[in-house]
Order: C-alpha cells, then sequence, then structure tokens
C-alpha cells in the first residue's frame, strides 16, 4: 500500500516539476533578454554603435515580457509568481507605476505598481475559465500620465488531471439476438472528460471490461461492445450485467477513471422445436355431440417465446380424419379437437389419430438442427347416447289424385331406433301442419290416408310434418317434412274467359269478324289445353252467325249476312258449347251476346241505343248530356230561391207549440199584462210545484214531445232552491234529445217559504186542478178587494 501511494504521488507531481523547470528560465531571463534602454540625450551611448550594430538590431515594443501561463488548482503557503512586467522606459527607478485591468485584475491577479510582479491570489480551476484576457498600461508615478499605450496579455490556466471520465448516458441497456457468432455488435457506450483534451493525456481515454467476461468485449478506444462467446442460448440464461470503465491518461498508472453498467438481454430466435408434453392423448365423447364442439385439447410446448413459439396443429393420419379436426387456440397455443360430422356408436365405437404441431415461423439458420415439428397419438372413445328414432330419408314426396277415396293409402313413411336396445316407434302427424285434419297416420307403420276429399284447383302441394317418438322414452322425438302433391283429374269443364259481350255495326259486310272469344280450364292436363267449340243442335243452321275454331285455341264469331238493324232487333243471343279433350271431356254452355249497334264509315262503335233514332237529326250524345246538364242546375236553383223565401216570410213570433225555454227572444212591444200569452210560452215561468216532470229543449226539436205532467200538492217542507236546481241539471244530463254543449235553461222560480203561498197567477194557465181563493177573505182588510176580483173569476168561470 506505501509503494502503490508513492507511485501515485510520483505520477501526480511528476508532471508539475517538469512544467515549473520549463516554465521558471523563461520568466527569470525575460529582463535579461531586453535591449537596453538608453535614456534621452545620451550620444556617447550613440557613437559607441557601429554600423554593423545599427543593421542587427530590430525594432523592439516598449512593453518586453513571455506568454504567461499558471497551473489550475496551484496552492500554496504564498501567492504564486505568474510572471513580470518591464518596460524599456524603465531605468530601475521608482517613478514608473504600473497598473493591471481586465478579467480578475485585483481579484484573482494582483500586481506589484513597482516591479511589475504579477501573482495569483487564488487556485484556479481550467475547467471553470481556460484563459484570462488582461490589459498592461506603465504610468508616471507623479502625474499618473500613461508614459505608453495599454497593451493585452492572456495569462493562460494549465490543466492537470483533476477529473474523471463520466459515462453521461448510463447506465446503457441493450439487445442482442441469442445464438450469436463471436463479434457480434451489441452496443456502444461513450465517456467524457472535462480535463483539456489538447494539452497532455488528461482527456485520452482507454475503455475496458470489469464484470461480463468472457460473454462480451470491448474496443479500448472505440468502446463498441460485441460478443465474445458464441451460440448463448436466452432458454439457458437471458440477461447478463456488465461492468464497463472508461480511465484517462490513456490508460496508463495514475489516471482517473469511470465506470458504469449495461445491461445486456439476449433476444428469442426460433431455435427450439415444439415437444408435446405426452405422446398419447385419450379422449371420450358421447355419440350425440353436437358439431363443433371441442372434446379435448392438446398441447405441445415450446422453450421459445412470442411469435417463434407460434405452432400450428394438423391431423396427419388416423381413421377419424374426417370425423375430427383440430384448431389452435390463439390465446394457449393448444390444440383443439372438434366434432366434424356426426358420431355413431352402433357404427364406431373408437377413433386413432396422429396430430402433427409445426412452428409457423421457421428461422432458415437452425433448419439444419432437426426438424421444428412433434408428433402425438390421440385415441378417441365414442359413448353410447340414447339417440331418437331416425327416418328412412329426410323428406319424403307423395303423390295422390284429387279424386282419390277416402281412407285410401297415400304413401308411408319409416324410422327406426339406432341405439342397440332398438325401442319400437309411434308415428303422428304434427296437427299444427295440418289443421284441416286431411290426412291421417297409423301410428304403428307409419301408413298415411287421407281423411278429408282433396281439390286441386283449390290447394295443389299439401306439407306435414310426421312426429316419430320412441315408446320407451316419449322425450326421443324425431321430425320429418312429408309434401303430398295433388294430382290432376279432368273435373272441370271449360268456360269463357271473361264475360264477352260482341258489338256488330249494322253496316257490317258478310263473313266479318265480330269477336274473337277464348276458353279457360281450371284442370292442368299433361298435354295442355285443347277445346273444342260448337253450336247447340237447334242451332246450328243460325241464319245470322257461324263459328270458327282457331289455331290458337280461340273461337272467331262471324256475321252471315249484312243488313242488321236496331229496330228490328237489337240484342242476339248465341249459345256456344266448349268441351276438352279430357277423359272422360267436360263440357259447358256458355251464351255470347251480340249487340247491334250504330257505327261509323271506318266501323268505329257509336251508338247501341233503338233510342238514338227518336233524336233530333245532328243532335250527339255529348250534347244531350250537356242539355240535361242545364236542366238540373235550374231546379236546384229554383228550389233554393224558394226556400230562401220561406225562411224570410217567418215570423220572429214563436208558436207556442214551440218550447223556447232556451231561446232568447227581443220583444220590440209593451206586453197586454197577464192576459197577454201570445208573445212567449208561460211555461218557461212554472213554479217547482207545478210541472215535475220531463222538459223539452229547444236546441233540437225532440222526435217525441213529452206531455207535462200532473203538479203536485204544495208540500209544507219542499225542497230549497240547490236541491231543484240539481234536480233540473240531473234532468238535463239525461235528456236523450239534449246537444253536446252547454244551454242556458230560464226558471220562473219565485221562491218559497211564505205562508201565503204564490201570489202569481201564471201558474193558473197550466194547472188543471181548481184552486180556492176564499183564504183570502181571512188575512184582513187589505186583501178583501183582491178576495172579491178572485170571487168574481171564478163565479164568471163557472157562467
Amino acid at each position: 500500500m506505501p509503494e502503490r501511494l508513492t507511485e501515485m504521488l510520483m505520477d501526480t507531481w511528476t508532471p508539475l516539476i517538469i512544467l515549473w523547470i520549463t516554465v521558471l528560465p523563461s520568466i527569470c531571463m525575460a529582463p535579461m533578454n531586453q535591449s537596453q534602454v538608453l535614456p534621452s540625450g545620451s550620444s556617447t551611448g550613440l557613437k559607441r554603435l557601429t554600423e554593423e550594430q545599427r543593421v542587427l538590431n530590430r525594432s523592439k515594443r516598449g512593453w518586453v515580457w513571455n506568454q504567461m501561463f499558471v497551473l489550475e488548482e496551484f496552492s500554496g503557503p504564498e501567492p504564486i509568481l505568474v510572471g513580470r512586467l518591464h518596460t524599456d522606459l524603465d531605468p530601475g527607478s521608482s517613478k514608473i507605476k504600473y497598473i493591471l485591468s481586465g478579467d480578475g485584475a485585483g481579484t484573482i491577479f494582483v500586481i506589484n505598481d513597482k516591479t511589475g510582479d504579477i501573482h495569483a491570489m487564488k487556485r484556479l480551476d481550467r475547467e471553470e475559465k481556460a484563459e484570462y484576457t488582461l490589459t498592461a498600461q506603465a504610468v508616471d508615478r507623479d502625474t499618473n500620465k500613461p508614459l505608453e499605450p495599454p497593451s493585452e496579455f492572456i495569462i493562460k490556466v494549465q490543466d492537470i488531471n483533476d477529473n474523471a471520465p463520466e459515462f453521461v448516458d448510463g447506465p446503457y441497456h441493450a439487445t442482442v439476438p441469442e445464438m450469436s457468432i463471436v463479434g457480434t455488435f451489441v452496443t456502444k457506450v461513450t465517456a467524457t472528460d472535462a480535463d483539456d483534451p489538447v494539452y497532455g493525456n488528461s482527456a485520452k481515454l482507454v475503455y475496458s471490461i470489469l464484470e461480463g467476461q468472457p460473454y462480451f468485449s470491448i474496443e479500448p478506444h472505440t468502446a463498441i461492445i460485441k460478443t465474445a462467446l458464441p451460440n448463448m442460448d436466452r432458454e439457458a440464461k437471458e440477461e447478463y450485467f456488465v461492468v464497463i470503465q472508461a480511465k484517462d491518461m490513456g490508460g496508463h498508472m495514475g489516471g482517473l477513471s469511470g465506470t458504469t453498467t449495461v445491461t445486456i438481454t439476449l433476444t428469442d430466435v426460433n431455435d427450439n422445436p415444439p415437444k408435446f408434453a405426452q405422446s398419447l392423448y385419450h379422449f371420450s365423447v358421447m355419440e350425440d355431440v353436437a358439431l363443433g364442439e371441442p372434446i379435448g385439447r392438446v398441447k405441445a410446448n415450446d422453450l421459445d417465446i412470442g411469435e417463434n413459439a407460434k405452432s400450428s396443429y394438423d391431423i396427419i393420419e388416423g381413421d377419424g380424419m374426417d370425423i375430427f379436426e383440430i384448431t389452435t387456440d390463439a390465446q394457449t397455443q393448444d390444440g383443439i379437437i372438434r366434432v366434424r360430422k356426426p358420431l355413431d356408436f352402433e357404427t364406431k365405437k373408437s377413433y386413432t389419430l396422429k396430430v402433427e404441431a409445426a412452428n409457423i415461423h421457421i428461422d432458415p439458420r437452425f433448419i439444419s438442427g432437426g426438424p421444428f415439428k412433434d408428433t402425438a397419438t390421440v385415441k378417441i372413445v365414442v359413448e353410447d347416447a340414447d339417440e331418437p328414432p331416425v327416418f328412412s330419408s329426410p323428406t319424403y314426396l307423395l303423390e295422390v289424385h284429387e279424386n282419390a277415396a277416402i281412407n285410401s293409402v297415400i304413401g308411408q313413411v319409416a324410422a327406426h331406433d339406432p341405439d342397440v336396445s332398438s325401442s319400437p316407434i309411434r308415428f303422428s302427424i304434427d296437427r299444427h301442419t295440418d289443421l284441416e285434419r286431411q290426412f291421417n297416420i297409423n301410428a304403428e307403420d307409419g301408413k298415411i290416408t287421407l281423411a278429408t276429399p282433396l281439390d286441386r284447383e283449390t290447394n295443389m302441394w299439401h306439407n306435414i310434418t310426421i312426429v316419430a317418438t320412441e315408446t320407451r322414452n316419449h322425450s326421443q322425438v324425431s321430425r320429418v317434412p312429408v309434401a303430398i302433391k295433388v294430382l290432376d283429374v279432368n273435373d272441370n269443364a271449360p268456360e269463357f274467359a271473361s264475360e264477352h259481350e260482341a258489338f256488330l255495326c249494322e253496316n257490317g259486310k258478310p263473313g266479318q269478324v265480330i269477336q274473337i272469344v277464348s276458353a279457360i280450364d281450371k284442370d292442368d292436363p299433361k298435354n295442355g289445353h285443347y277445346f273444342l267449340y260448337s253450336l247447340l243442335p237447334e242451332m246450328v243452321n243460325n241464319p245470322n252467325f257461324t263459328i270458327k275454331k282457331n289455331e290458337d285455341n280461340t273461337l272467331s264469331i262471324l256475321a252471315k249476312h249484312s243488313g242488321f238493324s236496331r229496330q228490328k232487333q237489337e240484342v242476339y243471343l248465341l249459345p256456344i258449347v266448349i268441351s276438352d279433350s279430357g277423359n272422360p271431356p267436360m263440357s259447358s254452355t256458355s251464351t255470347l251476346t251480340i249487340r247491334v249497334c250504330g257505327c261509323s264509315s271506318d266501323g268505329i262503335v257509336q251508338s247501341c241505343n233503338v233510342e238514338a233514332y227518336v233524336l233530333p237529326i245532328g243532335l250527339s250524345m255529348g250534347a244531350l248530356i250537356a242539355i240535361l246538364a242545364c236542366i238540373i242546375l235550374l231546379l236546384v236553383i229554383v228550389v233554393l230561391f224558394v226556400t230562401l223565401r220561406r225562411h224570410k216570410n217567418e215570423p220572429l213570433i214563436i208558436k207556442d207549440d214551440e218550447d223556447v225555454r232556451e231561446n232568447i227572444i227581443r220583444y220590440d212591444d209593451e206586453g197586454g199584462g197577464e192576459e197577454d200569452t201570445e208573445a212567449f210560452d208561460i211555461a218557461t215561468l212554472q213554479n217547482p210545484d207545478g210541472i215535475n216532470g220531463f222538459l223539452p229543449r229547444k236546441d233540437i226539436k225532440p222526435d217525441l214531445q213529452f206531455m207535462p205532467r200532473q203538479g203536485l200538492a204544495p208540500v209544507p217542507n219542499g225542497v230549497d232552491v240547490d236541491e231543484f236546481i240539481n234536480v233540473r241539471l240531473h234532468e238535463a244530463d239525461n235528456d236523450p234529445t239534449a246537444p253536446p254543449y252547454d244551454s242556458i235553461q230560464i226558471y220562473g222560480y219565485e221562491g218559497r217559504g211564505s205562508a201565503a203561498g204564490s201570489l202569481s197567477s201564471l201558474e193558473s194557465s197550466t194547472s188543471d186542478s181548481d184552486q180556492n181563493f176564499d183564504y183570502l177573505s181571512e188575512w184582513g182588510p187589505r186583501f178583501k178587494r183582491l178576495g172579491e176580483l178572485y170571487s168574481v173569476g171564478e163565479s164568471d168561470k163557472e157562467t
């Protein structure tokens, strides 16, 4: 340890001593190299100069010094002497004063104003500031006047090795593929040194590996890291931790160093084949499993990762290659075995498959290492399940003639139980497909019979579903569609395709085609329709018309002569017999109506009515319609005029038989008092004890007139006004002749509660009961006259 310390001190101080020996003589001999400065007026000195001396002397500046240097980080008990300033104007007296200004003057650098010696007062750091620019000036000490112009000079800070290398970007992370060859580039690191790269070897770096050998190496000067060991396997070790050192001074003893770490990860390559975990797999499956259902999984492991570990599975051999299939699970990389076709325990009870797993992405560099695939054997056992019945055919097509007899057998279906136990089967018809119950089936043998007559022209096809059920297990059910086609028989007679009406022109010619008719037949013979047309036997020698069969299975009606007249006969009826070619043939008779019409010279029908002859010459049908329209319009105007006249002449006074309880009538006359009952209906002012029946309203005139009821005798404790109004409101709401809108009802009600009763005489006009006014004489002298008046009235009434 002491020897190591001694070597380090020697490495540190040796450059400093060499630098000091080199710089110090230059500084000490600087005044000696100066030319002698002679005082002004010294002629003796001038005469001593020879001619050769004039030739050899060179022009000199007033300032004389060498370039100054100072070591960084130098420290001692006293300030370090950097250099000395001197001018040739200085005779050695004390009249000259030296002044220093510029970077660090007075703080870092101090000058002796008499001698010109410059001292560094502080430790300097070259990495902080490498040089200082100063200005020197010589002035007269007494007058402070410049003796010479100022001059700049530079003090350079000389570097020492005081900074260790640093890895600014560390720590580092790098990757390299596994199984790489020696010398494969991994990454590059970089260290920096703050020392002067120009002066000495303080910033000259050399790189080396402290940890990570023998797997990796580094170039000493470029810092490039490479693989040093071949065939490094990621599956054995994936990550490596490498320590890199950078040392200055060219790597020599005494240099400073710095370190960093590099984490190197081996990336995967496909250098491993897939491998099944076991060579034989066993699976069992029920025979009624659904198609596409998974029955098992196999797994081929691959030491690689990512894309290099992906494998595809395939069935390469076996007796169930068309029964099963295998797919790859993208998440787990498992091989999923699924059922591709239906299984049948009774047919085959087991299968043996050979499954292969192969890498999808293969690296050509490692093909020589062997095939990147593996195989395994899979044995699948089929287990028995209770299966539903199986029909002999997936669909059935039956045919039956439409004239087939009831209970005749149309066809038969067959089904069996595929299980070993073989349960008996019962057949039935799904009545949702045979709502009209036109067919039956024998539950034992599956024979389908006819239950109702069929008509091909109504429904040509019948689609029913037959159900087969196991008798031992009713949950095992199968269904099969049965299509029944109804075959045609000749059971429909032909007839005209439409109701024909022919028009014959009066100016027609003999042999002219009056009409072409066609026939239809609801039957559907195999060879198509062929119709025969004829006239009735009694019409064979028809003097007016004849018929002609056309090639397109139609019939032409021809006129035998000309000169037809509407006045003589307007309409002719021609019966025609139509027969088909069926077996047996069917026929029908249709009557053709032939109407005689007036036509233009071009044969265009204009009128077919006999009344056209009685119209004035030149009056067309359009003119006749216009005349009729004018007459109707005149009649409408006359009716409207008469109606308006009647409404205008109606009196304002309402007749007695009208109900005006809900009308407002304005009168301009004074009226005649109580005896005037012509202007209004006194019934509107009835007392509630008078007419207690239903009162019709004026909003609409009711169909039925209700007669007022007999008035009831006054009750001492009668209803109050609220109850009376509620009763009338109830009657109005239940009135069948009342409109749905609100209306005004007027009640001439005086009130009640007086012991004398009502004083109004209005009630007398609507009451059929005789009133006794004898009680008026008992009210006192004030009512005596009133009693006499009513007594006279009663006597007059009797008279």
